[in-house]
């Protein structure tokens, strides 16, 4: 099945509550916090920096980055509008947060609007990410930053064998949650010729084992879109939730991805 944010109108409600939450419990991982504030410590973020947030979800980037002393202002965007919803209730104590639905390939702001445009795990999940790349770069002031964080997700994986059964579950998620798997591998090129000067890319490895938030997510969801598919039936994905569960309570639960950083200066 195609990614799923492709074509937002077409997510079932519960799928969409799910992902919601998703992003939160994704964003409050130890793993995932740590990554934020080790590439947001990459970035220049000048005295009264102007933030975009693009593909925000819920905000919880938008809320770290409004916390930092130098931001002004940040102005999330998404092209879900239950996200954004729930974004502004979790922000509604943050004066310097707003919120606003936008497509991400044809941004509502005027040239050189913004210091700072961040791209979080939106990359992968666009058709066409070179005209969000262009857009990012047309928004931003002369010398100002994109910092982008995305998953190769041709690393993913929850498999402690060869033909692992749980595999199947990452590989159906990753086919039905992702656009370009190899985009992250691509983005130096890619930044460089929509006009910006790269810094090297940086790695952040995601390891779950004992408390599997992320991962077991993951399997779960991938279950999901085996048996909507029909790949499998109701006790096929029951049984592999089954078999994550046990290796959680053996202690012998594996889930792994990589993401990188690249932060980006416009020419």
């Amino acid at each position: 099945m195609p990614d799923i944010y492709v074509e937002p109108d077409a997510i079932p409600d519960e799928v969409l509550d799910a992902m919601k939450v998703s992003l939160e419990r994704r964003a409050a991982t130890p793993q995932q916090a740590a990554a934020l504030q080790s590439y947001l410590g990459d970035v220049e973020f000048p005295e009264g920096a102007r933030v975009l947030d693009v593909g925000c979800g819920t905000g919880p980037q938008a809320r770290t980055i409004a916390a930092i002393p130098a931001v002004a202002e940040v102005f999330g965007i998404d092209q879900l509008e239950a996200f954004l919803e729930w974004g502004r209730e979790l922000a509604a104590d943050l004066a310097n947060v707003s919120f606003e639905q936008a497509d991400a390939r044809d941004l509502p702001f005027d040239d050189g609007s913004f210091d700072v445009v961040l791209l979080h795990t939106l990359l992968t999940h666009v058709p066409g990410p070179e005209g969000v790349l262009a857009e990012a770069c047309r928004v931003l002031k002369p010398g100002g930053t994109v910092a982008i964080y995305d998953g190769d997700f041709t690393t993913m994986s929850v498999a402690t064998m060869d033909d692992d059964p749980l595999q199947v579950a990452i590989d159906a998620f990753v086919n039905g949650n992702v656009n370009d798997c190899w985009l992250v591998r691509r983005l130096p090129g890619m930044l460089r010729a929509a006009g910006f000067d790269p810094a090297p890319s940086r790695s952040h490895g995601h390891l779950d084992t004992d408390d599997p938030v992320l991962t077991l997510g993951w399997t779960l969801r991938g279950a999901y879109y085996l048996q909507q598919a029909g790949t499998i039936d109701q006790a096929g994905a029951d049984a592999l939730e089954a078999e994550a569960r046990r290796r959680i309570e053996a202690g012998s639960y594996y889930g792994y991805m990589n993401f990188v950083s690249i932060v980006a200066r416009k020419r």
